[in-house]
């Protein structure tokens, strides 16, 4: 009897004939949790200020950045993106840097989405 890595059964005297297949499975992988990286409106830092961290820390082009920076002045919130949990405490890290840097008051904060 020819041996295969796939035949459980052995085909011993105990063996009642059905050789059985292994079956490969994959390790179940779930994506690991995402986080929304939010910048808080205030009435001191300047929208420009706010333009250039969404240009610089978030790669928006200058239009984009002027609109999501007039949502966040409108609504008082707004995403600025949505990132792994490392890297958008990184995002979180810079832009508060650069805040108190120039002596803003800007607020940036993420949540888990």
């Amino acid at each position: 009897m020819t041996t295969s890595p796939f035949i459980l059964s052995s085909g011993g005297p105990d063996d009642d004939g059905d050789a059985g297949l292994a079956v490969a499975t994959k390790p179940k992988t779930k994506r690991p949790p995402m986080y929304k990286v939010l910048l808080l409106n205030d009435d001191f830092t300047p929208m420009e200020f706010v333009v250039m961290v969404l240009e610089r820390f978030f790669g928006l082009n200058h239009s984009q950045a002027f609109e999501l920076m007039l949502t966040v002045h409108k609504k008082g919130l707004a995403v600025a993106g949505v990132f792994s949990y490392e890297i958008a405490e990184t995002k979180v890290t810079q832009v508060m840097q650069l805040a108190r840097e120039h002596q803003h008051p800007l607020q940036c904060t993420m949540e888990k989405e």
